[in-house]
């Protein structure tokens, strides 16, 4: 009787130190990977359904985690993006407004600075895109400007390093080199993994530069879109398949011994420069000998563009599986949020483009994945409307750091754990900056989306357009001056007016282009 006394007493002992472990445990502040690709289009991973990949290791994040159909972006370009994402604020609010003129003001509040506050080491790997060193990070090493694909040079605190091998492949031993060796295990950690791919000029790596040779890759139905019933925005546009990719650069139409060609070649192995020659010789030959025309040169080009860009965004999945596998071997996966976005999205060929900028759908939606383990329900998807305005508002909760006021998102880290009731945006503020001359003479625009109905303004040509996205979900007719839209017109020019008023946007012209 003693004895079972006594053993009880042990077994509740044990207990209550169990239960105090894993409160503290449940009470420590989460790690925070953010991996980020560069236009990375939500139609091309498996998880949102793409017709024309597969994306397996993305998809683990889905499948574990809650994927999000309207993740919306404040400004459809790359540097104003990051920028967004570093500081919780539109491009008026942060000072970056284009990829041309601005400059990221590095001491400004950023999220990654008040996590170091809170006792988290940062890091920061990758692609970077805002002219500034980095600041708010305990460590860094990033690419200078869109950084290349072959042997990419790496700007680091020391000073320039150039690495042999792919960029994302590299990208991804550098930042599992500070995960395994240089952070501390005792400090929770944000660490920030932005890959190059698959940005211009889609330079896919050596294990899958052949990929999809033989294959015929679906095409959008609006490949021969011909930009009638709207604004002249988009017949302006300068970002057409059909007519405005570059032979060598984009398509890789690369004449023997041209000079473009030999500098590509030197940044390459031997065994790169071997799997590139093999993979697109009988193309190019067959192209060389009986040049295409019309509609046949824009099926051609969107193949050959097509394919490129989606071996680019294989060797980023493979890499996303590096990293969360890594996760796993070395128990961290249980504490680590892990978020996977892109800076915007990106047209696969709808509209007959590539490229982004627009506040069309393709461009202004943006993928987000989110994996919180016991917090997330995997394979959980929300449909509600939120943005890369967003993403510092919800590390810092996460954290359990408070968000400042000046910060003009909202966290949506509610919405993860399934708490977020009936007080959530209904609207949603847009507004592009970087109107021609600029590459791809795309006019500058403002405009309100909600989750029907979009209404955009290009300023500049004093046009405008209004689209039923329930009705015409490819954009093509806009219904601005149909009488019957009259009424939900009315109420989206007030919406619109309602938000530039409440963000405070003063000027459409804060950082003029030189003409």
């Amino acid at each position: 009787m003693r004895f079972t006394s006594n053993l009880v007493v042990v077994l509740l002992a044990l207990s209550a130190v169990a239960l105090g472990s894993f409160a503290k445990a449940a009470d420590k502040q989460p790690n925070i990977l953010f991996i980020f690709s560069d236009d990375h289009a939500y139609q091309a991973i498996s998880a949102y359904g793409s017709n024309r990949n597969q994306t397996p290791n993305i998809d683990r994040i889905a499948n574990e985690g809650m994927r999000f159909d309207r993740c919306v972006v404040t400004n459809s370009i790359c540097g104003p993006s990051r920028a967004v994402v570093l500081t919780g604020k539109y491009s008026h609010k942060n000072g970056f407004y284009d990829n041309y003129h601005s400059s990221f003001d590095g001491s400004q509040q950023t999220f990654p600075k008040l996590l170091q506050k809170a006792g988290y080491q940062t890091a920061m790997v990758g692609k970077w895109h805002l002219r500034t060193d980095p600041t708010g990070f305990d460590f860094w090493e990033v690419l200078p400007g869109q950084g290349r694909y072959y042997s990419p040079v790496f700007i680091t605190p020391e000073g320039r390093e150039v690495k042999e091998g792919y960029v994302t492949d590299v990208t991804t031993d550098t930042a599992l080199d500070w995960l395994d060796k240089r952070r501390n295990p005792e400090k929770p950690f944000m660490l920030m993994l932005q890959h190059k791919a698959p940005h211009r000029e889609w330079l896919p790596g050596p294990e899958h530069v052949a990929d999809f040779n033989g294959e015929k890759i679906p095409e959008p139905e609006t490949l021969f879109d011909d930009y009638r019933n709207r604004s002249d925005a988009a017949k302006e546009a300068t970002m057409r398949v059909a007519d405005h990719m570059r032979p060598m650069e984009d398509l890789k139409l690369w004449p023997e011994g041209a000079e473009y060609v030999e500098r590509q070649f030197r940044l390459m192995s031997p065994e790169a420069q071997k799997a590139w020659k093999a993979a697109y010789k009988e193309e190019n030959e067959a192209y060389f000998e009986n040049p295409p025309t019309g509609d046949d040169k824009t099926h051609w080009n969107y193949q050959r563009y097509i394919k490129d860009y989606l071996r680019c965004i294989a060797s980023v999945d493979d890499n996303v599986g590096r990293v969360l596998d890594y996760l796993d071997e070395h128990g961290l996966a249980d504490n680590t949020v892990v978020v996977y976005s892109s800076d915007q999205g990106f047209y696969l060929g709808e509209h007959g483009w590539y490229d982004k900028r627009f506040m069309y759908e393709e461009s202004f939606r943006t993928p987000l994945l989110v994996r919180w383990p016991g917090v997330v329900k995997p394979g959980s998807v929300e449909k509600r409307i939120v943005s890369n305005l967003d993403f510092a508002e919800t590390f810092l909760d996460i954290a359990g750091v408070e968000i400042p006021d000046d910060m003009q998102g909202a966290s949506i880290e509610p919405i993860l754990r399934d708490e977020q009731g009936d007080d959530w945006r209904d609207a949603f503020y847009y507004h592009y900056y970087e109107g021609p001359p600029a590459v791809h003479t795309v006019a500058r625009h403002y405009g309100v989306a909600t989750d029907r109905y979009k209404l955009i303004h290009f300023y500049d040509l004093d046009q405008w357009e209004l689209f039923d996205l329930q009705d015409d979900p490819n954009e093509m007719i806009s219904v601005f001056n149909d009488p019957s839209y009259a009424e939900v017109r009315a109420e989206l020019e007030g919406k619109l007016a309602q938000l530039r008023e409440q963000l405070e946007v003063t000027s459409d012209d804060p950082q003029p282009l030189k003409k």
